[in-house]
C-alpha cells in the first residue's frame, strides 16, 4: 500500500465563477480570478491499493453523490488504478460558502497524484482538480490566481494559472460566519439552475471577462481601491443572476444584509474594506493588512463569529 498526504487552502473568487459551458468537462462560462487564503486548510491523505474504496471527511463515511464524486476524480487520474481510502480533515465549516470543495480536491489530487507515483506537471493536476471542482484548479497554486475559460474542446487550457505570489501584497479576508451548516443548494445545482432559468444569465457571462482583465491590473499595481469596487461588482452581478432564476435562488440571509451594511459603514468612515459573497450566506472582506482589527470590530457585532485569513501559499505534500 502507498500512502501519501497533501495539503492545499482554499481560495475566494474576487472575479466570480457562476456556471458552465460544458457541464461534462466542467469548464466554466466565465473566466475568474482569486486569492488563495490561509489558515484554512483541507488535508487529504490517499491510501493506494486498499481493500475497498472509502472516502471519509472529517470523520464522516461519505457515500452516495459525494462519493461517486470523489472517486470519479481518481478515475480520472488513473482509469486503471486500485481501490484507494481517502481520509479527509477541514479546519473549517465545510460547503458553507467556504469554498471546502476547492482547497478538498486539489488536495485529493496532489495526495493521489503523489500515492500512485506517477510524477505529472502542476497543469496537468490542476486539470484534474477542476473536473472534480472547478475552484480546485485554482487552489493548487498560492496567492492570486486566474482561471481563464479556455478555447479547447478538451479543456485541456482551461486552468489555473499564478498571477502573483502570496507575498505580493498585504491583504487580509476576513470571513464573517453567519451559517455553519451546508447549504441547502449546491454550487453546482445553483449554476445550473441559474443557467438554464435567469435572463440575466448572459448579461452576467458578457460582463465577466472585463471584470478579470481590469482585476489583474489592479492586483498588479496593488491597487486596493480598485480592486474593491470590481470584487464587489462581480459578487452583485453574480447574485443578481441567481435571483432572477426561475425559481429565484438567493443564499443571503438577514445576517448577510448586516454584514454588508457594516462594511458599507466602515467605507464612509475612511477604511478601505470591501465585501464579497459566494453560493453561500458568510459574507467575506477585504482589506489591507493594517485595517484588518478595524473590520473585525465591525463585522464582530453582526457575525456569530470573524475569521481572518492571510494569503496562503501552493497545495503541497507532506
Amino acid at each position: 500500500m502507498t500512502i501519501a498526504t497533501a495539503i492545499a487552502h482554499p481560495n475566494i473568487a474576487l472575479c466570480k465563477y457562476w456556471g458552465k459551458r460544458d457541464r461534462a468537462l466542467n469548464l466554466p462560462a466565465t473566466p475568474s480570478l482569486s486569492l488563495t487564503l490561509a489558515p484554512y486548510a483541507t488535508r487529504t491523505t490517499v491510501n493506494w491499493g486498499a481493500e475497498a474504496d472509502e472516502a471519509w471527511l472529517n470523520g464522516k463515511l461519505l457515500d452516495g453523490k459525494e462519493a461517486r464524486r470523489v472517486f470519479m476524480n481518481l478515475d480520472l487520474l488513473d482509469p486503471w488504478r486500485p481501490r484507494c481510502v481517502v481520509t479527509s480533515e477541514n479546519n473549517f465549516p465545510t460547503a458553507a460558502g467556504l469554498a471546502s470543495s476547492s482547497s478538498g480536491f486539489a488536495a485529493l489530487v496532489l495526495a493521489a497524484s503523489a500515492a500512485s507515483g506517477r510524477q505529472r506537471s502542476i497543469e496537468e493536476l490542476a486539470v484534474f482538480a477542476r473536473r472534480g471542482s472547478g475552484s480546485a484548479t485554482r487552489s493548487l497554486y498560492g496567492g492570486w490566481v486566474e482561471w481563464p475559460m479556455g478555447t479547447r474542446a478538451d479543456g485541456t487550457d482551461s486552468h489555473g494559472i499564478p498571477l502573483a505570489p502570496q507575498d505580493h501584497w498585504d491583504v487580509r479576508m476576513l470571513v464573517a460566519v453567519l451559517v455553519s451548516g451546508p447549504k441547502g443548494t449546491s454550487s453546482t445545482d445553483g449554476m445550473v439552475h441559474t443557467q438554464q432559468t435567469s435572463p440575466y444569465f448572459p448579461v452576467w457571462t458578457e460582463c465577466a471577462p472585463r471584470d478579470v482583465v481590469e482585476a489583474r491590473a489592479a492586483v498588479k499595481s496593488r491597487d486596493l481601491e480598485a480592486l474593491g469596487a470590481i470584487v464587489e461588482r462581480s459578487a452583485m452581478r453574480m447574485h443578481a443572476s441567481m435571483m432572477a432564476a426561475d425559481p429565484p435562488l438567493c443564499y443571503w440571509r438577514s445576517g448577510t444584509l448586516a454584514a454588508i451594511e457594516a462594511v458599507k459603514s466602515l467605507r464612509a468612515s475612511g477604511v478601505g474594506a470591501w465585501y464579497t459573497m459566494d453560493a453561500g450566506p458568510n459574507v467575506k472582506v477585504l482589506t489591507a493588512a493594517a485595517d484588518a482589527e478595524k473590520v473585525r470590530a465591525a463585522l464582530a457585532a453582526v457575525a456569530d463569529r470573524v475569521e481572518l485569513l492571510a494569503p496562503g501559499g501552493p497545495a503541497r505534500v507532506e
